[in-house]
């Protein structure tokens, strides 16, 4: 059996396991059990990124939730009727915190009676099996696999499955989730399931589906890393008119989109996790005036503080540009500044929209060189240290004016980022030590002066052994002359010999 614990915590970011331990340590001490649920573990067992955090507890979430708000977690939505609450959690992590319930129908397609529950109640009422699974986070039994309508098998046979007849009949929505399930996983729908869905569609089911649910799925695709083939799986189906008739005859802005996808894979590679919701929003609903873009999010449920953040959000992002163009931001440390303040969505949506190329290139230096000059920064700092400056608000200024010159291409190296941080430190560099000159060692000079008179007395005896050789021969031993004094003799000989023969003629 897999160790989903140990999944989870080799999976999970930094800041998402500090999120599940909070939840776990504020759900013990209310005395709820906490489960992971839903798309958390089913994009854990298929090796998807985990998005998002969905805890459920047998409990009232909205405890944990204003307990998490006072940490620094933000609440975006509350419905007290379900019992469901959307979180932004500390660290930029989204999920949610919803109670165990389960949903009675009185009969087929009338409005649910939601009863609190258990945790194996409400996973058996849910819509598919791959969202029926659930792990324990409760201490006693931490790390346990619930999986009551065998949906990991599902997953290994990569189909979407329904948990019953009556599931889009319950829930027309359903008819639009399931294919985002299987466009988004590449998964194919199960063939009853399928059955069900043609017997739903036969029966117009889709024209029933209430526009707030229809909303929804509008807000969950244009948080989808594929939204483009979801949205084609619609059209091929005919259910863009549920969404809405206006998209529907327009058809979705696919070019915004394959665009909006480009600059997130960038952004991915600089290193972002961002949330794109309002742009892909914007870049689905792209081929519709401003008054049918209003008319679309009225209709589909949007709140009016949430519709006016879309629709003011281009102008938003523009108005980013204009201030980034500007004679404030030529030096590149001012214009830093400003960017590691614009929203990350607002940049995304003006690396995919715009034609300013002075506005790109300084947001592209931003992501792509700045970024990693200022990550790099502590390195500086040390450097700093090391030469003896000891922190301080002087030391802290120092930092940010090598950052500000290395943002210019200067500093670039230790030697030069030495200099540079002597000169604004004021720290001189330390006198070079003169080398001594080394003392030949003791014995040294009698030793020369030994071999010295030993080359002499060699030269004495060799000389001497010389003349007693001629002298044996009878011939005086002559010293040989010297090349110079040798060249003149022999020229001398050559004259006489010269003019011996002239006189003989």
């Amino acid at each position: 059996m897999p160790d989903y614990m140990f999944l989870l915590e080799s999976r999970l970011s930094p800041e998402q396991r500090a999120v599940m331990l909070r939840v776990q340590e504020l759900a013990a001490a209310l005395g709820f059990n906490v489960y992971l649920t839903g798309g958390t573990v089913r994009d854990l067992v298929t090796g998807a990124s985990l998005r998002d955090l969905d805890f459920t507890v047998e409990g009232n979430p909205s405890k944990i939730a204003h307990e998490l708000e006072k940490g620094g977690a933000k609440i975006l939505s509350e419905d007290e009727k379900l019992r469901h609450v959307e979180v932004l959690f500390a660290g930029d992590c989204e999920g949610s915190i919803s109670a165990a319930r389960d949903d009675h129908y009185v009969r087929p397609g009338t409005r649910p009676e939601i009863r609190w529950s258990t945790i194996m109640e409400d996973l058996r009422r849910r819509d598919f099996s791959l969202n029926a699974i659930a792990i324990s986070l409760n201490p006693a039994s931490r790390g346990l696999l619930l999986d009551p309508t065998n949906g990991l098998s599902d997953i290994e046979r990569a189909e979407v499955r329904a948990l019953t007849i009556h599931s889009f009949t319950n829930q027309p929505v359903r008819l639009l989730r399931v294919l985002r399930y299987a466009a988004r996983m590449g998964f194919k729908i199960e063939q009853r399931t399928q059955e069900w869905f043609d017997l739903a569609i036969e029966r117009n089911l889709q024209e029933t589906i209430p526009p707030e649910d229809a909303g929804d799925e509008l807000r969950a695709i244009a948080r989808e890393e594929r939204p483009a083939v979801i949205l084609k799986a619609w059209e091929d189906h005919d259910l863009l008119e549920a969404v809405n008739p206006l998209l529907a005859k327009k058809h979705p802005a696919y070019d915004a989109i394959g665009r909006l996808m480009k600059v997130r894979e960038d952004l991915f590679t600089a290193g972002f996790r961002p949330r794109l919701a309002a742009p892909m929003l914007l870049a689905i609903l792209g081929k519709l005036k401003d008054r049918e873009l209003a008319n679309v999010l009225s209709k589909a449920g949007f709140r009016s503080a949430e519709a006016e953040a879309v629709l003011g959000f281009a102008e938003e992002a523009f108005e980013a540009q204009k201030e980034l163009v500007g004679r404030k931001m030529n030096a590149p440390a001012d214009a830093f500044r400003f960017l590691e303040k614009v929203p990350l969505d607002q940049i995304a949506y003006l690396m995919a929209e715009s034609n300013k190329s002075a506005a790109l290139s300084k947001i592209r230096a931003f992501l792509n060189k700045w970024r990693p000059i200022r990550i790099a920064l502590p390195v500086v700092a040390t450097e700093l240290e090391a030469l003896g400056m000891p922190r301080g608000t002087k030391f802290d200024q120092i930092v940010e004016q090598v950052f500000a010159m290395q943002l210019t291409g200067r500093g670039k190296t230790k030697e030069e980022r030495e200099k540079i941080l002597r000169k604004l430190s004021g720290i001189k560099e330390p006198p070079k030590k003169k080398e001594k000159e080394k003392k030949p060692p003791k014995g040294t000079d009698k030793a020369h002066a030994a071999a010295a008179m030993g080359d002499a007395a060699n030269k004495k005896h060799a000389a001497a052994k010389a003349e007693a050789k001629h002298a044996a021969k009878g011939k005086p031993a002559a010293q040989k002359p010297h090349a110079k004094h040798a060249a003149h003799a022999s020229h001398g000989k050559s004259a006489a010999s010269g003019k011996k023969s002239r006189a003989r003629k």
